[in-house]
């Protein structure tokens, strides 16, 4: 193991967070934001379920007050374009000057691809030939609808400005299935409110499920390439606090505190992972796209399969500076006799408290003779690129970590 000492200690650290609001019953205090933010005509954006769950939506609708314009309630995790597109329609309908979403990581992807939609004129068409080409949509420097973000999930998503969109043929917007994303700095939320009272209201299967996806975003923050002192310390705190959440959400806790505690650590994980230019997600990211581009299984659901072997990996290649003492250290085990092994097995303890799936055999996702095309998709993604120092994993090498994973 390289120690984290040897790494050039120079960075450069460019963010620009959203505006954060946290508390239990911090909904109430939406329409001040709003009017904080010069803001006056919100478009809630969120999925069907959300939209016709009282407990959910009723606390946002009366937060908002007499702002609330309309409620757009479309969205799917397939984030599809064409969904973006007649939210697009939706805005200028009800004349709306923010978009609130509301609900997983999925709505406020959707609400970025509205968002960029709405700063131009441009055709559903034309739109559509240039992500059918380029994976991507151009985001317009100006007149970009401002968005604040309500997550009710753990995926850790929403102090982005990167979002995932896809489009089918069925749409009939494209020829062949595609599947890119966006990324601009106009595009982190204006403000991002964090209620754990609406974060309890979601089905614990879906809790769950979303919880991995954040957890791993601090343990690649601090072994990232571009890793800075600032996100090593929010980071680590945030593992650390989520560690706490987690575990007593396994053992059945369900009070306020164990919700806030583990929103803290949410918070905290992602506080400067996506910057201008950069991203601190690494490899185990680049395996959950792998794993899910063509495949059923849930994003959440492949971090928890997978994270383990990757850490191992991670830990016995020679010459790759994984930042295992700052991980230890963040998860507890610093003083353990064998440091590695103590990590991947708080990590596992914490997947498994959850009742998460521990092999890739039990999930919907991909066969063992398809190992091969999903590790050179793995490979190619951009974010094995940003995998620690010293890494240059090979094919065979990630079909061995998916071996391991089956």
């Amino acid at each position: 193991m390289t120690p984290s000492s040897d790494r050039d200690p120079s960075f450069r650290f460019d963010y620009d967070p959203a505006t954060i609001r946290f508390g239990a019953g911090c909904v109430d205090d939406l329409a001040a934001e709003l009017e904080a933010q010069g803001l006056e005509r919100a478009l809630i954006v969120c999925g069907t379920t959300v939209g016709s769950t009282p407990a959910v939506i009723d606390p946002v609708r009366r937060g908002l007050g007499d702002r609330l314009a309309g409620v757009f309630d479309e969205t799917t995790p397939k984030k599809r374009l064409e969904t973006a597109l007649e939210g697009r329609d939706r805005l200028r309908e009800t004349n709306a000057d923010v978009l609130v979403s509301l609900g997983g990581g999925s709505s406020l992807d959707v609400a970025k691809v509205i968002s960029t939609l709405a700063a131009s004129d441009r055709s559903a068409d034309d739109v559509a030939d240039e992500f059918a080409e380029r994976g991507t949509i151009t985001v317009p420097e100006e007149g970009l609808v401002p968005i604040v973000a309500i997550p009710t999930t753990l995926a850790g998503a929403d102090l982005t400005m990167v979002a995932g969109v896809t489009a089918d043929p069925e749409s009939g917007l494209v020829e062949s299935a595609v599947s890119g994303g966006i990324s601009d700095p106009g595009l982190m939320p204006a403000a991002t409110v964090y209620d754990s009272e609406l974060v309890a209201t979601t089905p614990e299967s879906v809790l769950t499920g979303s919880t991995m996806n954040g957890f791993d975003k601090g343990l690649e923050t601090i072994y990232a390439s571009n890793a800075t002192p600032i996100t090593d310390a929010t980071a680590a705190r945030g593992l650390s606090k989520l560690e706490a959440g987690l575990r007593a959400f396994g053992d059945g806790d369900r009070d306020t505190g164990t919700f806030e505690t583990a929103l803290e650590g949410i918070v905290l994980v992602q506080y400067g992972i996506s910057r201008p230019g950069e991203t601190t997600l690494s490899i185990v990211h680049a395996f959950g796209h792998g794993l899910t581009r063509t495949y059923d299984v849930q994003q959440g659901a492949a971090h928890a399969v997978v994270v383990p072997h990757v850490l191992e990996y991670l830990f016995e290649a020679e010459h790759v500076d994984a930042r295992l003492d700052v991980l230890a250290d963040a998860l507890g085990v610093a003083d353990a006799a064998d440091p590695a092994g103590a990590v991947v097995d708080a990590v596992a303890d914490i997947r498994d408290a959850l009742d998460l799936p521990t092999r890739l055999r039990d999930v919907d996702g991909p066969e063992r003779d398809e190992f091969t095309a999903v590790a050179e998709s793995i490979l190619a993604d951009r974010f094995t690129a940003n995998a620690p120092p010293g890494l240059d994993p090979t094919v065979a090498e990630i079909e061995g970590i998916l071996e391991r994973a089956w």
